[in-house]
């Protein structure tokens, strides 16, 4: 999922990230290297202990390649398919999936562990393994809008009225997930124009026409989740010190409870919130790299991803919800970061036919 490196850091997971490199050779042969080498985004975090007890039973040690936000890693990985930097890649998402398929960017594997993939987020084919899923969200200050006397947004139209002016901060489409998923969002809410689902058709003519009014309303774009969170934003703990003055930032619905655990003391409530108006279901794959130097790593790796001891460690590092049958979600979850109740959704093949002109329209639109 996109990149929420601040929660990453906090962790302190001491994980190994390495600089770009076309060899996964640790010592082995090189007929069986082993040395398994994991190419994500850099909000990738697992336990310490965890990721020990896969390493002891595999006999693989994880080396992790961290390649900046998702949208760059996957152009990356893209660029260097046929020397890869390693052997799996994980972190391409829904909205990007397209791009990394017709590019060829994986090699089959069905994954042992499929099997308890919950219906709703298998995919066809055996390309990719769904991982994980989160929700995409409008985040807000809820300090600073109490302070202000000002009612939170509720929904994508309210962020167009003259109310919450100068107040947004958002990702850059073109290499940010989260950016991109909420340009997805605003798509799959207004359409491409002429009709629109909202209720008050504040925005009708499409998304375009609604991204003209948001523009005009002050809406700030950033490179990047870190970014736009830590620096940009007002509600979060690296705002604060950064001395932030945006009360609203696209994130994810699991920011919220994050925003609990890591601070100290821990707050009763969470400082943020999320307008559950304004999210777009987001769900994250990992695939074995075509000619990845250590394929039977490869796939070890992307089982161990599977196990139960992996997806119910993923939502406190990560802050995504797990996709296996029966694994548990912490209790913080539901009580400060419950799932949307109704988010946007759209269909891949429509991403994939749509998504580069989306991206194209958006950028002269907004960007200049």
């Amino acid at each position: 999922m996109s990149s929420k490196k601040y929660f990453a850091v906090v962790v302190g997971l001491g994980l190994v990230a390495l600089s770009a490199c076309g060899s996964s050779d640790d010592g082995g042969s090189k007929s069986e290297p082993k040395t398994v080498t994991l190419v994500s985004h850099n909000s990738w975090a697992v336990s310490k202990g965890v990721l020990a007890a896969f390493e002891k039973q595999s006999g693989y040690k994880v080396k992790v390649l961290e390649d900046g936000d998702a949208g760059q890693a996957v152009n990356k990985a893209i660029l260097t398919k046929d020397n890869p930097q390693g052997d799996v890649f994980f972190g391409v998402d829904n909205t990007l999936l397209s791009r990394a398929l017709d590019n060829g960017l994986f090699q089959s594997y069905e994954a042992k562990g499929a099997g308890t993939i919950k219906s709703g987020y298998r995919v066809d084919g055996d390309k990719v393994t769904p991982i994980d899923t989160g929700d995409i969200c409008l985040n807000y200050d809820k300090a600073w809008f109490s302070e202000h006397r000002l009612q939170p947004p509720t929904s994508y139209d309210d962020l167009i009225k003259p109310a919450y002016k100068n107040l947004l901060v958002t990702e850059n489409a073109s290499t940010s997930s989260p950016g991109l998923g909420f340009l997805l969002g605003t798509a799959a809410k207004y359409g491409d124009g002429g009709t629109s689902r909202s209720s008050e058709a504040e925005s009708g003519g499409g998304w375009e026409a609604y991204w003209t009014k948001l523009k005009a309303n002050g809406v700030k774009v950033v490179d990047g989740w870190e970014q736009a969170y830590n620096e940009e934003f007002s509600g979060s703990a690296g705002g604060k010190k950064a001395k932030a003055d945006r009360p609203l930032v696209v994130s994810y619905a699991s920011s919220p409870p994050a925003e609990v655990i890591y601070a100290d003391p821990k707050p009763s409530t969470a400082p943020t919130g999320v307008v559950d108006g304004t999210c777009f279901r987001q769900v994250e794959y990992a695939g074995l790299l075509s000619n990845a130097k250590n394929s039977e790593g490869g796939k070890a790796l992307i089982d161990f991803l599977l196990t139960k001891k992996f997806q119910e460690d993923m939502p406190l590092n990560m802050f995504v919800y797990p996709v296996v049958e029966g694994a548990a979600v912490p209790a913080e979850f539901t009580k400060y970061g419950p799932a949307a109740k109704d988010p946007e959704t759209m269909d891949p093949a429509k991403i994939a036919d749509n998504r580069d002109d989306w991206v194209k329209s958006w950028t002269s639109l907004v960007l200049k």
